[in-house]
């Protein structure tokens, strides 16, 4: 027996999906951006992404489309938010999920392909105007991305695998765009048994070398399980 066709009364909007990636380096929080090859906004920065495929899944979508304009591979994703005002894209009326998602940038490796004429890690504080509504998808990303380091220990996805106390606190006064106490920062990072003390130290540093530390996933979610929450 053949498969029933239904059609529908009523034009359908299309469906997409855009990613927000952030990145931390030289001391600076970083968003990947995509030229974009096409119009509308041809030559326009963007953020990646494209249609959902019909036998496609939200998240599948998502990576593949990160993967095909830029080749970025993640580890850490989140759904962040539904974009769907009416007039937000000028072909049609389409409707985007949007994403978040964390990177080791020395992890990863960029290279623009398909409909990407280039992709770049730019500063998110000093991005350049970013087409269709963007710019508004940026700036909830980066209210979900301060409210969140403050009760999960999502910052870690953006260091290196051994980091030292500074560099953590500079992270969360980068994202937090405030400046953190020492003393209480590192005395509350360490009380929480989260970080395991390496035998090593930074190389190749003008300053005093410091200790290294790496955070241990693994204690994490057995102190979870038992009721722990993280704050800072």
């Amino acid at each position: 027996m053949s498969a029933k066709r239904f059609s529908y009364a009523h034009p359908r909007a299309g469906l997409t999906v855009d990613a927000v990636v952030f990145g931390f380096d030289a001391g600076e929080l970083k968003v990947l951006l995509i030229q974009r090859e096409n119009p509308p906004f041809a030559g326009r920065w963007a953020l990646p992404g494209g249609y959902v495929h019909m036998d496609e899944a939200l998240e599948a979508a998502v990576r593949r489309e990160l993967a095909e304009e830029t080749g970025v591979r993640l580890a850490y994703l989140e759904q962040l938010y539904t974009f769907g005002a009416v007039k937000r894209d000028p072909r049609d009326r389409i409707v985007s999920v949007a994403y978040y998602a964390l990177v080791k940038l020395s992890d990863q490796r960029i290279q623009a392909a398909t409909d990407a004429r280039d992709v770049a890690w730019f500063p998110v504080s000093h991005r350049p105007p970013l087409a269709f509504d963007h710019d508004e998808i940026l700036r909830v990303a980066l209210t979900r991305l301060k409210g969140k380091v403050r009760y999960q220990p999502i910052g870690f996805e953006l260091l290196p695998p051994k980091f030292s106390l500074s560099e953590i606190q500079h992270l969360y006064e980068t994202i937090l765009a405030t400046p953190l106490d020492k003393r209480n920062f590192r005395r509350k990072i360490l009380a929480m048994d989260l970080l395991r003390e390496l035998d090593e130290v930074q190389r190749d540093v003008a300053h005093r070398a410091a200790r290294l530390y790496r955070f241990d996933k693994q204690r994490y979610h057995e102190l979870t399980r038992r009721g722990f929450n993280f704050e800072l």
